[in-house]
């Protein structure tokens, strides 16, 4: 399979099961919303992340892509409310437009660069990639990287969220909370 091949396996892969699991109102967090990801990741990384760079700018290119692929999770997760679902009391969470445009965007650019590089920059990149002696699998291995960090930051944070609700006590009726970090009230 050609890179741009994979890259958009794995782009519409992860935009896909986030998109499914997270969005709209009184999403249950069970195990199974927290393991998908994680199998998922387990299941993606051995096919495509074949020999990471250990050294050079190939590793930093991979090292980058990891830090903004966590900082693209941690964002996710200020669009992601966690509460004690109204009818059950155990977490649950609530994620919009915000939260949907932003998977979209950074997908939908990880996309758009898969494919530039092969069709509309591919000279300006290998020109670059040479002088900086950055092979083409440490390059995939970066966009597989960043996928990867996206993704288990999000399930962590969502996680550790949910620990914590399930943590406190129940008083009377649980509420979903009054609005939503992006000022959306709840449904």
């Amino acid at each position: 399979m050609s890179t741009i091949g994979q890259a958009m396996i794995i782009n519409g892969a992860v935009l896909i099961a986030v998109l499914e699991a997270d969005l709209g109102p009184h999403r249950k967090i069970g195990k199974l919303r927290i393991l998908r990801p994680l199998l998922m990741t387990a299941a993606i990384v051995p096919l495509f992340l074949k020999s990471p760079a250990t050294h050079g700018s190939g590793l930093a290119l991979e090292l980058a892509a990891v830090v903004a692929g966590l900082m693209v999770g941690l964002l996710a997760m200020t669009f992601t409310t966690v509460y004690a679902g109204p009818t059950t009391g155990k977490p649950v969470s609530r994620a919009g437009f915000a939260y949907a445009a932003l998977w979209i965007v950074v997908i939908g650019a990880r996309a758009a660069f898969s494919y530039g590089s092969e069709h509309w920059f591919a000279r300006r990149l290998g020109r670059w990639m040479a002088d900086h002696q950055v092979t083409p699998e440490a390059l995939t291995d970066a966009l597989l990287l960043m996928a990867v960090a996206m993704t288990l930051t999000r399930t962590i944070g969502l996680a550790t969220r949910a620990a914590t609700v399930a943590r406190r006590p129940r008083s009377g009726g649980a509420t979903p909370p009054t609005a939503l970090p992006s000022g959306q009230p709840p449904e």
